[in-house]
């Protein structure tokens, strides 16, 4: 048991450890963002222009092999079920490079959304552009997006809760509590928090 545990360690720090760290601060809280397209699992184009009558959109930057990311997955589920009727649906980017973690191929995120039965999309950003363009450094990274006029503003950035292990221990709701206010026309309470969980793996250029 106490190999297991070790072991488990170790994997987490490897997460961590690896892949090239991002140079760019990228958008941040009040910016504009930049529209993007990216292919679906499904084999669509997805645009952020395509919500142009949504409240806005919960952008996450996810992937398939990150332990904290599948901690996360049910969490970024229901984020999706509670919110996407009220305007602010999930979507989901992985921007990981497969020749750095083969289990984050497209085949690999197809087979993943199938038997997750995700009902948002999961894009693959194989360029890792947009990803460079928002300062994605983790997985999961939440920009929680807020439609202004045509365009789309950062309202919040960081985790999704304050509980990576255990989301019944989680007493912080970053995500849940900035779209409840952006709901009611409130301020957000918390607008930035850290991002935990693996490093993106971007390609050395």
């Amino acid at each position: 048991m106490k190999k297991l545990t070790a072991l488990c360690f170790v994997l987490i720090a490897i997460c961590f450890i690896s892949g090239k760290p991002v140079l760019n601060e990228g958008y941040q809280v009040g910016d504009t963002v930049g529209s993007f397209t990216l292919k679906n699992v499904d084999g669509k184009m997805v645009s952020l222009a395509d919500y142009k009558t949504s409240k806005g959109v919960i952008l996450i930057f996810d992937c398939n092999t990150c332990p904290y990311s599948k901690a996360y997955n049910d969490r970024i589920i229901a984020l999706n079920e509670k919110y996407s009727s009220k305007g602010f649906p999930v979507v989901s980017i992985n921007a990981n490079d497969p020749q750095m973690s083969p289990g984050d191929s497209f085949e690999e995120m197809v087979k993943r959304a199938k038997n997750k039965k995700y009902t948002f999309p999961y894009l693959i950003d194989e360029s890792q552009e947009v990803a460079h363009a928002f300062g994605a450094t983790n997985t999961p990274h939440v920009y929680l997006l807020q439609k202004s006029g045509n365009d789309f503003k950062v309202a919040y950035i960081g985790a999704i809760d304050n509980n990576s292990r255990d989301e019944s221990a989680a007493d912080k709701k970053y995500v849940e509590d900035a779209i409840e206010a952006l709901l009611t026309g409130s301020s957000v309470p918390v607008t930035k928090t850290k991002a935990i969980g693996c490093t993106i793996k971007y390609r050395n250029t």
